[in-house]
């Protein structure tokens, strides 16, 4: 398990890096980092933020279900490794396009860093693959205070990094070249350290290149996953809505610099942590995980509404807590949820179907809230976000039934 937690650890490090600095570039004029020339408007800068931010699950939609069908047929070990690195490779090219000033060149960075993001989905099911359906909820916690962590560390590092006051050099591309050097590292030691965790392997299994579409049309038609899948997907594209433009809003209506917006997402993810650590693991001797769901939802759609509150910055230290636990039990209890109502053989390949319905929800709704942004405003993509938060616990509490899976008793 530990050497999974770091590796999940290091990736949110690399993934939270960026948050503070890609609003600045493309969204916020005002800002040293603006790359942006001349004759580009604001609100063509909010598309090009919801495009920026959609091209990298697009590719992941793509590639996800071949990287799982991979890591049933090949183990997790070697593709763990290719993801890592080619992460590295995406972040050094990042870095490269902001230098050069180059807005394609960070379009093909975002892609690339897609193709090769499926570490968390595999690392999930290695996981699965050492833990019994008992403890998956706990692991899975675990997983999220690893998660937690890295998203404490990235966006905290990635503010101060860029931060010229820090240290003189400082700019934009610092982030990205030690995310690269960190992604390497990290994959040096799964090449050297990680044991395979697959004992099992599917080697008669035909690779599907258009296993992306597949995994559509197969969340609707496995009947005991289908809301599942369908809460999964609702919940994404909320919290797609909400990702995508709440920097933006923080710089807006807070006047926050890279360095106050990495604070407040590291102090997101403390809480993150605090909830996976703790409460995940107490909450579930109470609840199972579906009357954990029923609740979180809708908290987590009203905690972004508490967000319009505050008239000063520091006051949204206030309301971060709500969020991040409302989070971090939906982010243990989902997956936990959907991998112990699998069978075991195919946990590859349903935890591949779930990634499939998030990488679309994260690919579709960025370019739909960059329009909103830009035909209303920022403000209004997370009032959507809360509307759909709230619109999951609905649909969740209406139509999800405990069922019975494999001889297996899942719920009662």
């Amino acid at each position: 398990m530990w050497i999974i937690l770091f590796t999940v650890f290091i990736d949110l490090i690399g993934f939270g890096i960026l948050i503070p600095i890609i609003p600045l570039l493309v969204a916020s004029p005002s800002s040293p980092f603006y790359l942006l020339p001349k004759g580009f408007t604001v609100n063509q800068g909010y598309i090009l933020l919801g495009l920026l931010t959609a091209v990298y699950p697009l590719m992941q939609f793509f590639a996800n279900p071949i990287l799982g069908q991979l890591s049933d047929k090949i183990g997790r070990k070697k593709l763990l490794a290719f993801s890592i690195l080619g992460n590295s490779f995406s972040y050094a090219l990042f870095a490269t396009g902001i230098h050069m000033v180059s807005l394609p060149l960070l379009f093909i960075a975002r892609g690339l860093a897609g193709i090769s993001g499926g570490n968390v989905a595999i690392a999930q099911a290695a996981i699965a693959d050492v833990t019994t359906p008992q403890d998956r909820v706990k692991n899975f916690g675990l997983m999220g205070a690893a998660f937690g962590l890295g998203f404490i560390v990235g966006p905290f590092l990635g503010g101060k990094l860029a931060d010229p006051t820090v240290v003189s050099w400082f700019n934009a591309t610092t982030p990205f070249w030690f995310a690269a050097v960190l992604a390497l590292l990290n994959g040096i030691s799964i090449i050297f350290l990680f044991p395979e965790t697959l004992k099992v392997k599917s080697a008669h299994l035909k690779l599907n290149l258009a296993q992306s579409v597949k995994n559509i049309m197969r969340a609707y038609t496995e009947k005991h996953m289908r809301i599942l899948f369908a809460t999964s997907f609702f919940l994404w594209s909320g919290f797609s809505f909400f990702v995508t433009f709440f920097a933006v809003f923080l710089i807006n209506r807070f006047h926050f610099n890279q360095s106050q917006i990495g604070n407040l997402f590291a102090y997101f993810g403390l809480w993150i942590v605090i909830t996976q650590g703790f409460l995940v693991q107490r909450v579930g001797k109470i609840f199972k995980e579906y009357q954990v769901l029923r609740v979180t939802f809708i908290l987590m759609g009203i905690s972004i509404l508490l967000y319009f509150l505050p008239k000063v910055g520091w006051q949204l230290f206030i309301v971060a807590p709500f969020f991040s636990i409302a989070n971090g039990l939906i982010q243990a209890n989902l997956p936990g949820l959907i991998s112990r109502s699998a069978d075991a053989s195919i946990q590859g390949e349903i935890l591949g179907i779930n990634s499939s319905l998030q990488a679309l929800a994260q690919a579709i709704f960025p370019l739909v809230s960059g329009v909103v942004a830009a035909k209303l405003s920022p403000d209004d993509t997370l009032i959507i976000a809360a509307v759909l938060m709230i619109a999951t616990g609905l649909f969740f509490n209406l139509f999800y039934k405990p069922y019975v899976v494999h001889k297996r008793e899942i719920e009662t």
